[in-house]
């Protein structure tokens, strides 16, 4: 589906450390691991989520976001949603492009109607994914480049029907260990010079191809499991990154970024942090 936009000045993503003006996000308030979809789910089956604290934590993250000059979106929750909260899965921004999902978990279907619904209230234009199944966690902007994982979530037909879409980018599939979620699970690029990666998930000739755009920094597969590259970019090097993830924070505070801590971990325990929570539609 295709709506005609009236809106168009407000979509805009070229990157994904731009300047971030306005993005979506939606509160956990039915948030719970009722179908265990990833690693960490399972890890934290039994003890779950505390929503109360879910909440509050999410409510800091916007507040920060508010401070920092951002307009926040928020969709409206629902029950039949668990996993609501990881906003970037539903849709991406390409350009001034909107994309809108396939998921490919069960109980995540449904999610981007959601969004549908709120862009079409706006009259905002955006094209509909309907090749098996993509989701934003996999797919990583930056100029005319494209990260698109390959992994359980994102299939190579739903990145051929996105070649389609956009012949004027160059798109560059990366295949990942299944047992990692998404690709920004492993890698995350936080400026046009530097990449966060956890090398061990992808193959020994991607990291290289990698390294030869990027000074990669690494993260420990502790931090991984904290999800250290799953940071929030939003402009001059400033970046939202998990309190706790002391690896991470230090060496990004030694190449001048400026780490705004935040206390998530409640979130996490569902398997997404910062960038997971986030959809970006205006940067720059």
């Amino acid at each position: 589906m295709e709506i005609l936009s009236k809106k168009f000045g407000n979509i805009q993503c070229n990157s994904e450390y731009e300047e971030l003006r306005r993005v979506i996000l939606c509160e956990p308030q039915f948030m719970t691991i009722r179908d265990v979809i990833n690693e960490t789910q399972k890890y934290y089956k039994h003890e779950n989520i505390n929503i109360d604290r879910a909440i509050q934590q999410h409510n800091q993250f916007c507040q920060l976001l508010n401070e920092h000059g951002i307009e926040v979106i928020k969709l409206t929750p629902s029950k039949q949603y668990p996993e609501q909260v990881f906003t970037r899965d539903i849709g991406f921004t390409i350009g001034q492009n909107i994309f809108t999902a396939e998921m490919a978990a069960d109980i995540r279907q449904g999610e981007e109607h959601e969004l549908k619904k709120w862009l079409e209230s706006e009259q905002i234009s955006y094209h509909a994914l309907s090749e098996d199944s993509i989701e934003g966690g996999d797919v990583i902007v930056d100029g005319q480049n494209l990260y698109v994982g390959i992994s359980s979530r994102t299939n190579k037909a739903s990145i051929q029907e996105l070649t389609r879409l956009l012949p004027g980018y160059e798109i560059l599939p990366i295949s990942l260990n299944q047992r990692y979620l998404h690709l920004d699970c492993v890698f995350n690029i936080i400026s046009p010079e530097e990449a966060l990666i956890f090398p061990e998930a992808i193959d020994k000739i991607t990291v290289n191809m990698l390294s030869s755009r990027f000074d990669l920094i690494e993260v420990t597969e502790k931090e991984q499991f904290t999800l250290g590259t799953n940071v929030l970019s939003i402009g001059r090097k400033k970046v939202f990154s998990l309190m706790g993830n002391h690896d991470v924070n230090n060496r990004l505070r030694e190449r001048g970024y400026h780490v705004i801590e935040v206390d998530i971990t409640e979130i996490i325990k569902s398997g997404g942090s910062f960038r997971c929570c986030t959809l970006p539609i205006l940067r720059g």
